[in-house]
């Protein structure tokens, strides 16, 4: 009988949807202070074929969102940036909102939004635009411009996006209500034109060198293409559909909500550092300011579908506790515990749906504890 108690046991649980066929390949880190413990399972591709590999580069989604927000700090402690400033003059597309009287109302029928957006209204994603919770004629004019909410970055350059934005109304007034994902990629735009260079740029040079994150980007490097899975979408029957996403050029976005390729080992990197307290990328108070929740009481429950009992941070989930950490609609989660010294990280590449990726994720958060 197998030892069920730490690596044993979290090996067999992630094994079992490999197995099943639900995920084809997964890569797991559980870290503890110095000590870190891998598991990898399955392969590149659905049928076999070459093998999954720790220094598999994923399509990470919306883990995408810290790393952004990390950006954003940066740029506040030079003092390029503050929380309350308004985004008018970097983004002047988004001056002078206007809102719709009724979040599902028609989109003519608005009024002055009462003041401006500012940069901490797109940490915390009350900017007041975003993934609507219901159909409405806001989010039905979101997908028709090709701004609307998904796992993949907006087919068009950083300014014609935001003229789009712009050119919407807003469904609340700035710092109401929390909407899903828009504030992010917002934000990369506000931070590429602070820094005077691209998003990519920035953070390579902010955070990725800083933390040795030598294989996180944009796009995947000539060469490392054979390092990137497939990426997979269970179609309506749960079979694994493939996903045109070769990753393989410069987007003509780089999506600060959900653009980023990485590995396993270098987003655990970028989560330690958090855990840690910053260094060498960010300063403690920084940190601190990212991982506390941010949210009313109304505003969380409001937010319950995509939050659950937690709250929101800058660009980060938080939960009761201190945990923090997101998903990524692609196939991909991490959290950290302070309580636990804790570091965890879970990268498959098949899009999250269904109630197999739930109980995976679940099971996950509750074995992970159990390696060290």
């Amino acid at each position: 009988m197998p030892d069920e108690r730490g690596p044993d046991r979290l090996r067999r649980v992630l094994a079992g949807p490999v197995e099943e066929g639900d995920v084809p390949g997964l890569v797991a880190l559980v870290r503890r202070g110095g000590e870190t413990h891998a598991t990898v399972l399955g392969s590149m591709s659905a049928g076999g074929g070459a093998p999954m590999r720790r220094d598999a580069l994923f399509r990470i989604a919306s883990l995408t969102k810290p790393v952004t927000a990390a950006a954003a700090l940066l740029l506040v402690e030079d003092g390029r940036l503050r929380l309350d400033d308004p985004v008018d003059d970097l983004l002047p597309e988004l001056a002078a909102p206007r809102v719709l009287r009724r979040p599902d109302g028609p989109l003519d029928d608005t009024v002055p939004a009462g003041r401006a957006i500012t940069v901490g209204d797109l940490l915390t994603f009350r900017l007041g635009i975003g993934q609507p919770m219901e159909p409405c004629p806001l989010g039905d004019a979101m997908a028709a411009a090709g701004v609307q909410v998904g796992p993949d970055a907006p087919p068009m350059p950083p300014d014609e996006y935001l003229k789009r934005i712009g050119a919407l109304p807003l469904a609340y007034p700035p710092g109401e209500r929390w909407l899903y994902d828009t504030g992010t990629n917002v934000l990369g735009v506000l931070i590429a034109r602070a820094a005077g260079r691209p998003l990519g740029g920035f953070c390579r040079e902010r955070i990725f060198e800083p933390l040795g994150m030598r294989d996180t980007g944009f796009h995947v490097a000539p060469g490392d293409a054979h390092r990137l899975p497939v990426s997979y979408a269970p179609d309506a029957s749960g079979a694994l559909a493939v996903r045109d996403d070769p990753r393989d050029r410069p987007p003509a976005f780089e999506s600060g909500s959900a653009g980023l390729v990485c590995t396993a080992d270098d987003f655990a990197a970028f989560f330690r550092m958090l855990l840690d307290g910053g260094g060498p990328v960010l300063s403690r108070e920084s940190v601190e300011s990212m991982t506390t929740d941010r949210l009313t009481p109304e505003q969380k429950a409001a937010a319950g579908p995509f939050l659950g009992t937690g709250g929101w941070g800058l660009g980060i989930a938080v939960e009761e506790g201190g945990r923090f950490g997101w998903v990524g609609g692609l196939g991909t989660i991490a959290f950290a515990d302070p309580s636990a010294d804790l570091v965890a990280v879970l990268f498959t590449q098949v899009m999250v749906t269904g109630p197999v990726f739930a109980r995976l994720y679940d099971d996950f958060r509750e074995v992970a504890y159990d390696v060290f």
